[in-house]
């Protein structure tokens, strides 16, 4: 597909059951904006639930929004002002803006940032745009040069394998012992492989069926338990448990799951309002429950494991769509037991 100068190609939500893929006017860059070709993109849960219900959690679609915030391309036109790399620079894309709002947060934090932004986000008005385009108009602070010898389609996963990475971080040390991971989807499948880089020296995994299980075995997982055996969960005895579902049910099993004196790291994002959980048993326990949101920085140091290869993520991309297929890429994303990470190809 052909690109006038001033349009480009992208992927838009215009509200529940509605994504379009359709030509839109390219805006024009500010000094601090660089212009890049866009290779690939994953497609996130957050996509499908902008596709699904028109929101994702509170952040509820208002006007047209284009998708996309795990993306890496080419730098076709480099900004303006000097920032950020040169032409023809292959690069990812660091998707989360710190907004200053007064409030207090963490400084060495910058994912804890109350007035925070996120590149496809509809939490404010106007809403900020992803990048699932042919072309997309970024500020330059948001572009990692890729390390050398790692290609645009190994990197595409880099952005999700930083909230993995941020995840196990989040645990402390894992190394020697014994790690359980609720929901094996593609952030689950990814902390797997980012916590045996770490040296876990035990990783179970749980799910519902079988295809994330055996993708979790691919990536590291050496056992596999099936969610609905509340025997077997309640067995695993782990030192550290990623609940990486979502979902109130798997927060009570990653609670059954964990060791007494162990930690529970909550990465997959609940619903908003109350939810049922365990909490009896995790005091009696003497649990730490621990948050885990997005990530910090970690997606230079994310990108150089991928380069030297002690990070390896390849098993969880399963699907690839070109970008006039993007219905059918989100189709595939969302069932998630014929589906690893699905990514579209610009």
């Amino acid at each position: 597909m052909t690109n006038s100068q001033n349009t480009t190609l992208a992927v838009v939500a215009h509200g529940r059951d509605d994504v379009r893929v359709e030509r839109i006017p390219l805006v024009t860059p500010g000094a601090d904006e660089a212009v890049v070709r866009i290779a690939f993109g994953g497609v996130c849960g957050s996509d499908l639930h902008y596709w699904t219900h028109g929101a994702a959690g509170e952040s509820i679609l208002r006007e047209p929004m284009i998708l996309g915030h795990e993306v890496v391309g080419t730098v076709v036109q480099a900004a303006a002002d000097g920032s950020g790399p040169a032409e023809g620079t292959a690069v990812a894309v660091h998707p989360a803006t710190v907004v200053a709002t007064g409030e207090r947060y963490p400084e060495d934090r910058p994912n804890l940032s109350p007035g925070g932004t996120y590149l496809g986000s509809a939490a404010r008005i106007p809403h900020t745009h992803g990048a699932f385009s042919e072309r997309a108009v970024l500020p330059s602070r948001m572009l990692r040069a890729l390390p050398e010898g790692l290609s645009l389609r190994d990197a595409v996963v880099a952005e999700p394998a930083a909230v993995a990475w941020h995840a196990v971080s989040r645990a402390g040390s894992v190394a020697g012992r014994r790690v359980a991971v609720i929901g094996a989807g593609p952030i689950g499948a990814l902390i797997i492989a980012v916590a045996k880089r770490a040296g876990a020296a035990e990783i179970v995994a749980v799910d519902m069926v079988e295809g994330p299980l055996e993708r979790a075995t691919r990536l590291g997982a050496t056992s596999t338990v099936v969610a609905t055996d509340a025997d077997a969960i309640a067995r695993i005895d782990a030192d550290v448990v990623f609940e990486s579902s979502g979902s109130p049910r798997g927060l009570m099993s990653a609670v059954r799951a964990a060791a007494r004196g162990g930690r529970v790291v909550m990465v997959g994002l609940l619903p908003s309002g109350e939810q049922p959980a365990l909490i009896s048993l995790a005091i009696t326990r003497e649990l730490d429950l621990v948050g885990s949101f997005r990530f910090a920085g970690e997606i230079d140091e994310v990108l150089e494991a991928l380069a030297d290869g002690s990070l390896d993520a390849s098993a969880v991309v399963t699907h690839e769509y070109a970008v006039g297929d993007s219905l059918e890429a989100f189709a595939m994303a969302k069932d998630s037991a014929a589906s690893g990470k699905v990514i579209i190809a610009f």
